[in-house]
């Protein structure tokens, strides 16, 4: 592993760490033993997920403060955006009962074209605020996983020459599984975990747009089922912290009360408050949990708890 937080993988010429005497015989239990959020050897499906809420405890300014401003700056701008569409397209109303067939479709035009509007700059916003966020917490995650200090500016400094590829990767990857998922669910479903790991194999292994999808197609080939398994796993715990999370805020909102033309302005702000609130907790355990997956995947195939345990130990 080379520094400043590259992970090469095996078909990269050079980029290794200068030659290190092996580490100790790994231990069945502890593997090369712990020096970070994980043990040195191939994981345990709780220990993935752990490893994820390890390393928010382990830097909480870090990944709270930085997961925080994205959702408050992605809430806000889906906020005002929704207010301006709103403010600045006539209200639908829908046509009476003695309306003709032309102006019933004329109708369904309008409310589809206005929704597509919302849903468009939404998309785009939930890009943005996930490329950057996904990639922000797998280099925290590179860290973390050797047990080493990290700031903001060492992170932004690894990330930042690999963002525009990253969000290359994001779209690509949307555009993928809602294409499959279009033409049929399972399409959609086997290319969302096939390329799952395109994301943290960029980062941490400083390659190229392709090559991320190329190494998240063979680290996942033949281990599908496993991978599938705990991003399901993954995205059931989301719901579930995030429900929980938005409970008071929505109960609350709904007694405040609502005016005739729908949610008060109390009501839509605490939805947001609410929303702002479980992303900036969700959202880095994602990140982490599918970043620790990618190591996983790559200690089992590949022995890089080995490279892990030499890198650990080079401090």
């Amino acid at each position: 592993m080379s520094e400043p937080g590259g992970w090469t993988n095996p078909d990269q010429p050079g980029g290794d760490l200068p030659p290190a005497p092996p580490p100790q015989r790994r231990d069945p239990v502890s593997g090369f033993g712990k020096p970070g959020v994980i043990p040195l050897r191939p994981l345990r499906v709780g220990e993935i997920l752990d490893g994820a809420v390890a390393t928010m405890r382990r830097y909480p300014g870090l990944v709270f403060g930085v997961s925080a401003v994205v959702a408050i700056v992605s809430v806000a701008l889906n906020f005002g955006a929704d207010y301006w569409l709103l403010s600045n397209q006539p209200t639908l109303q829908a046509p009476g009962a003695g309306a003709t067939e032309q102006e019933q479709l004329q109708y369904l035009g309008d409310v589809f074209k206005q929704s597509s509007s919302q849903l468009g700059i939404a998309l785009v916003i939930s890009v943005l605020a996930r490329t950057f966020l996904s990639g922000f917490m797998t280099v925290v995650v590179g860290k973390a996983v050797l047990g080493r200090p990290v700031t903001f500016g060492e992170a932004w400094a690894e990330l930042r020459p690999r963002l525009l590829a990253l969000f290359g990767v994001t779209v690509l990857f949307t555009i993928m599984v809602a294409v499959g998922a279009a033409i049929f669910l399972i399409p959609g479903v086997l290319l969302y975990v096939l390329f799952s790991l395109a994301a943290p194999a960029l980062v941490l292994e400083q390659s190229t747009l392709g090559e991320s999808l190329r190494r998240s197609r063979a680290l996942v080939w033949g281990n599908w089922w496993r991978v599938f398994g705990i991003l399901l796993l993954t995205v059931i715990a989301q719901l579930i912290i995030g429900s929980v999370i938005q409970i008071p805020f929505n109960l609350q909102g709904s007694l405040t009360g609502a005016d005739v033309a729908g949610e008060s302005m109390g009501a839509q702000l605490l939805s947001a408050l609410g929303s702002v609130v479980a992303q900036t907790v969700i959202a880095p355990f994602v990140a982490g949990a599918t970043a620790l997956l990618y190591i996983d995947q790559r200690m089992r195939r590949e022995g890089m708890d080995i490279q892990l345990a030499r890198a650990a130990g080079a401090r």
